[in-house]
């Protein structure tokens, strides 16, 4: 990196600055590579290895700095520096964090030559009444709130069916939850309808830990030793407790009842959390979760209020 401007070379700083934390181990090659790949995508706002090459004003050919850094990426993260980066974001989050899972996907619709390149449902174009899959990756993201809300990752991995040897998406999330589980050793993970599965239950209570967990519609739970819709429950109660969610970049004022439920999964209590007042419906789609802690007469935790307002977004 040449030709710096009094900005860049600011921003140059702060990022070896970082990388120190963690790259002690790592031999000189890894370390440039590591600051050179974090400040090209900063830098350019991009992912391309082109763009980040252009970036680096290096005096060698352009092809050339794109072939000594994909050199690299084809050897992934080296494991002393990724667990040096995990025992730093252990200090910056509280004693029981809150772990928000989510997939995403990354589609290469013109790709012919990608490695391992599967069918993905495109999330940017596709509606609630119309699935559009495309060529592409599954990507699942793992993030853990610091103390300051802040969202740092914790796991993130791309993935396709076409590999050799892919058992499942649920088996990428299982590992997720298990890296969680074990960096934090106790966590509330939050999570969106997507998840609502008996196998990722029975996960989370394998693993002990808490959880926060959108509902579909069509979930049906015993109440009172009788299987009810969750819908049927949410219709019952109006909101005992007036609390403030952010919801698609607005706070609102909603409304939360609680009732305690059994899933088909393990027949274990867990609280059926509604959420009142934040869309145009009268009621959105309730949440699960399994606490121990009893606070304000709520049944929950200091956590809720962000496990609440993830899962009612």
């Amino acid at each position: 990196m040449v030709n710096f401007t009094s900005n860049t070379y600011i921003l140059k700083r702060k990022i070896l600055t970082f990388i120190k934390k963690f790259s002690t181990q790592l031999s000189r090659p890894e370390k440039k590579f590591v600051s050179d790949i974090t400040y090209g995508m900063l830098a350019s706002g991009s992912c391309l290895l082109t763009d980040i090459a252009d970036q680096l004003h290096e005096s060698t050919k352009k092809i050339n700095t794109v072939d000594r850094l994909s050199r690299h990426l084809e050897k992934g993260a080296p494991v002393s520096a990724v667990d040096s980066y995990l025992q730093i974001i252990k200090k910056w989050v509280p004693a029981e964090p809150v772990i928000h899972i989510d997939d995403s996907d990354v589609v290469k619709p013109d790709g012919y030559k990608f490695e391992s390149l599967g069918i993905v449902r495109d999330g940017s174009e596709s509606t609630s009444s119309k699935n559009v899959y495309k060529k592409g990756y599954h990507v699942t993201e793992a993030c853990v709130l610091t103390t300051s809300n802040h969202p740092v990752s914790i796991f993130s991995k791309i993935h396709s069916s076409a590999e050799k040897g892919y058992k499942s998406a649920n088996a990428i999330t299982f590992q997720a939850m298990e890296q969680g589980a074990a960096l934090f050793e106790k966590a509330t993970f939050a999570m969106d309808r997507g998840y609502d599965d008996n196998k990722m239950f029975l996960k989370l209570d394998e693993l002990e830990q808490d959880y926060v967990i959108r509902l579909k519609s069509n979930r049906n739970l015993l109440y009172h030793n009788k299987w009810t819709p969750a819908t049927e429950l949410c219709n019952r109660r109006k909101g005992k407790f007036k609390t403030n969610v952010f919801y698609k970049g607005k706070n609102h004022d909603a409304y939360l009842s609680h009732v305690k439920v059994q899933i088909t999964a393990s027949r274990k209590n867990i609280y059926l959390v509604l959420v009142y007042g934040i869309t145009g419906w009268q009621r959105v789609s309730p949440v699960y979760s399994r606490m121990q802690k009893k606070a304000s007469g709520f049944g929950f935790g200091q956590n809720v209020r962000h496990t609440v307002n993830f899962a009612s977004s």
